[in-house]
């Protein structure tokens, strides 16, 4: 490849990123690891990689906001409580699809985090301040298909 066709997968970058990553992928394909645009596909591995854990975190996050409104707003859990239910349900699956060794340490590692932008949430919705500070489940419990707390 000469350098004006390697400038050329650099603006192609900029210009049709799908047309990159089909080029990018032909050439990783063909073993031609010199005519990859390097800098641009590592900016891309990156921000895969980030969008995958925000992805799996965001799942973490409805199965915690679902289980404490489950668990602890008393007032609208009979009129809800299929529906909260049914929605830890769904996230679960999702995630548990989705985990890897990688992804479960990475949940582990944030998972107070997470737990406090999902208290925010609940305490926002529900308008009461009885949930606790600190994440009541552990994540095998949150992960866990047949796991929901008592009440």
């Amino acid at each position: 490849m000469t350098v004006i066709e390697k400038l050329y997968l650099k603006n192609l970058y900029e210009i049709d990123d799908h047309l990159w990553l089909e080029k990018t992928i032909d050439l990783l394909k063909e073993k031609k690891f010199k005519e990859l645009d390097l800098e641009n596909l590592i900016e891309e591995l990156e921000s895969l990689a980030r969008r995958d854990k925000l992805a799996i975190k965001s799942l973490l996050e409805q199965i915690i906001r679902h289980l404490l409104l489950l668990q602890y707003w008393e007032e609208e859990r009979e009129r809800n409580y299929r529906h909260w239910r049914s929605e830890v349900t769904s996230f679960r699956g999702q995630i548990n699809q989705r985990m890897t060794t990688n992804f479960y340490n990475y949940l582990s590692d944030n998972i107070q985090e997470t737990y406090k932008y999902a208290r925010k949430y609940v305490k926002d919705k529900s308008g009461l301040d009885i949930f606790p500070v600190d994440c009541p489940y552990h994540l095998e419990q949150l992960l866990d298909e047949d796991w929901f707390p008592q009440f």
